[in-house]
């Protein structure tokens, strides 16, 4: 055998992809894990998705392949909810490509974009998908740091001083994972401003846009934000429909373009079940989101309660499907994540995962009924 890809040495395993393999295999081995560390929603999706599924399923014509764009009734449904959600205008055969998922289209977007010696910026904390596609394209990351106390405001003051002419994207992402800092319209406004000065394309990453934050930013309705962005959302959170496997890319006509030439090379279009879902989930009302965000409301107050039981910090003004905590105890955030699942049988993400600022934190996440919330408290009280 002559031997594996050199790139592949530059990245691990993503974390959850091993780390959950071994919760499976206590669960399998009779430990009551309490899996408070990964952001899968465990709530259904609204029941016309599910029969915009089943019907289309039942139809023998449906199971061909179909367009690398989508059909474009779920183009239309995507620009609708844009408009409708953000008082962004999309083009909808243009401007918006259907993605299986928002985390492929990191991938497709870089593939589109970077050449190797290329410069990334990445916030750190941050998504660690950024970092590894960026290393896997044999391109740099340059980490930047947030301001949490400003809804997690870039250090742009700092990042102007450096030279930027390698610089070729930048993630963003508000919603902050795994932070909740929310962001806001003048940081966008910043950004894009320094996205047109630097010659800087801005990736807007916005699944948790809906989540437990009031005010839903998209960076496209910034003045000037179409001509430097693009922007991924997802159907994962907002409707929970992660395993469907949804998602979008929307923004200026030749960055789009761009990323189709690398994706319709790499897949064979979205089965037409899974859009004619989409189309339905994109069609529900502010009810939907205000339902959810009301159990989600609850269990991050008993997340905060458990926190509270391990002497940890937090903000209350968060946002999105996670809580972050600082570590403050004897014990280190490794030892904690440790000492819940192995004593506790209770599952949290340790913070180091998200990059180097992560290294004082744990992160919970709300995807969990509030009884099984309710008994990891009732297990790690005095």
């Amino acid at each position: 055998m002559k031997g594996f890809a050199n790139r592949i040495n530059s990245v691990e395993e993503y974390y959850f992809s091993a780390k959950l393999r071994e919760v499976n295999q206590l669960i399998a081995e009779g430990k009551p894990v309490i899996n408070l560390g990964i952001g899968s929603p465990d709530l259904a999706p609204d029941r016309s998705v599910i029969e915009a599924l089943k019907n289309t399923a039942e139809n023998g014509q449906a199971h061909g392949y179909q367009s690398y764009q989508g059909i474009p009734e779920l183009r239309i449904a995507m620009a609708s909810f844009y408009h409708r959600e953000f008082g962004v205008e999309l083009v909808p055969n243009k401007e918006i490509l259907p993605l299986m998922g928002s985390k492929e289209g990191i991938l497709h977007i870089s593939m589109a974009f970077l050449n190797p010696g290329d410069q990334v910026l990445i916030p750190n904390p941050g998504y660690p998908t950024y970092t590894s596609v960026t290393r896997l394209l044999e391109a740099e990351p340059i980490f930047y740091s947030l301001d949490l106390e400003k809804k997690g405001r870039p250090n742009l003051e700092e990042l102007g001083q450096k030279d930027l002419s390698k610089v070729k994207l930048m993630w963003i992402n508000y919603p902050h994972m795994p932070t909740g800092a929310a962001g806001s319209m003048e940081i966008l406004t910043e950004l894009v401003a320094f996205a047109q000065k630097h010659d800087i394309i801005l990736v807007n990453d916005n699944p948790y846009s809906h989540i437990l934050n009031p005010q839903p930013l998209s960076v496209l309705s910034i003045p000037g934000g179409k001509e430097v962005a693009l922007e991924l959302n997802s159907l994962s959170k907002t409707f929970n429909m992660p395993g469907w496997r949804v998602g979008m890319l929307c923004g200026r006509e030749d960055y789009v373009a761009a990323v189709l030439k690398v994706k319709s090379n790499m897949d064979s279009g979205m089965f037409l079940g899974l859009q004619k879902g989409a189309i339905a989930a994109l069609s529900l009302g502010k009810n939907w989101f205000a339902d959810q965000n009301e159990i989600y409301t609850n269990r991050r107050k008993l997340i905060w309660k458990l926190a509270d039981h391990l002497g940890l910090s937090y903000d209350t003004k968060g946002t999105g499907l996670f809580v972050w905590c600082k570590v403050e105890g004897e014990k280190s955030p490794e030892e904690l994540v440790d000492w819940l699942l192995y004593e506790k049988n209770i599952f949290i993400t340790p913070g180091k995962i998200f990059g180097t600022a992560g290294n004082d934190y744990v992160r919970f996440s709300l995807c969990m009924p509030e009884f099984k919330i309710l008994e990891a408290i009732n297990r790690i009280k005095p």
